[in-house]
């Protein structure tokens, strides 16, 4: 059975958490500590006025983030409320789900992928040279449940991945492969391994994030049986745009 959406975000929550949740009225708002757009936004627990954006705003820059707003499914009116007055719409994110047991019918060939904590060296060159650098390894450290991935392909290092557990949901992030080592399926090794992974923890559902724009990534995740559950996007002004960060 699919999960619902709340139990997604919870997942979502649990496995790629922030420093520090603080709770502001109808607000949630999020010190990233530098990991990112995931765990730096804002999210509304109910409907909220002009006024009441203008202090989320005002919060997260006493904490020194610019101001950014995650809208999920039933936040219609906030996204309206955010367009009209200059928020643009920033990487639109699907939210992939899998059976656990889909993935583990085909047997891992031995030495191909292996599930570590704490992260190797070459772990964490393969992330940086990614883009993933300190700031999200220390995301990846504060979950309670989790594991990391190093695949290799040809006796070489070729790729990472981290995965979060979240009751009966198993979630994957920050897939990096190494450039000399795609198109040769490695990122589906990683997330089979994932899959056995949370098998021996009891989970049932793989989920995985993917941006729309990321045409690759949702090839592999089709090819592999995953389906969109869920979805979310940002809203963030022009002038404050970073990097894509689902």
């Amino acid at each position: 059975m699919t999960p619902a959406l709340p139990e997604l975000f919870e997942a979502l929550e649990a496995t790629w958490p922030a420093g520090a949740v603080i709770r502001q009225g109808s607000w949630c708002l999020r010190d990233g500590e530098g990991g990112g757009k995931r765990v730096s936004a804002a999210t509304a627990t109910g409907p909220v006025s002009e006024c009441e954006i203008a202090q989320a705003e005002a919060g997260m820059q006493a904490k020194g983030q610019k101001p950014l707003f995650m809208i999920r499914q039933g936040d219609a009116a906030l996204d309206a409320q955010l367009e009209a007055v200059g928020y643009r719409v920033v990487d639109p994110t699907d939210i992939l789900v899998c059976p656990v047991c889909r993935l583990t019918v085909v047997p891992m060939p031995r030495v191909t992928a292996f599930t570590i904590w704490e992260p190797l060296a070459i772990m964490r060159e393969i992330w940086a040279a990614g883009g993933i650098g300190p700031e999200r390894l220390a995301v990846m450290s504060r979950v309670e449940a989790k594991t990391a991935i190093f695949a290799r392909n040809r006796d070489k290092p070729a790729g990472v991945g981290f995965v979060g557990l979240s009751g009966r949901i198993a979630m994957v992030h920050a897939v990096e492969v190494l450039p000399e080592q795609r198109r040769q399926g490695v990122a589906g090794w990683i997330m089979r391994a994932a899959a056995f992974w949370a098998q021996t923890q009891g989970a049932e559902t793989l989920a995985v994030l993917a941006t729309r724009a990321n045409g690759g990534a949702q090839a592999l995740y089709s090819a592999l049986g995953f389906v969109k559950a869920g979805q979310y996007h940002y809203r963030q002004k022009p002038t404050e745009s970073a990097a894509t960060d689902a």
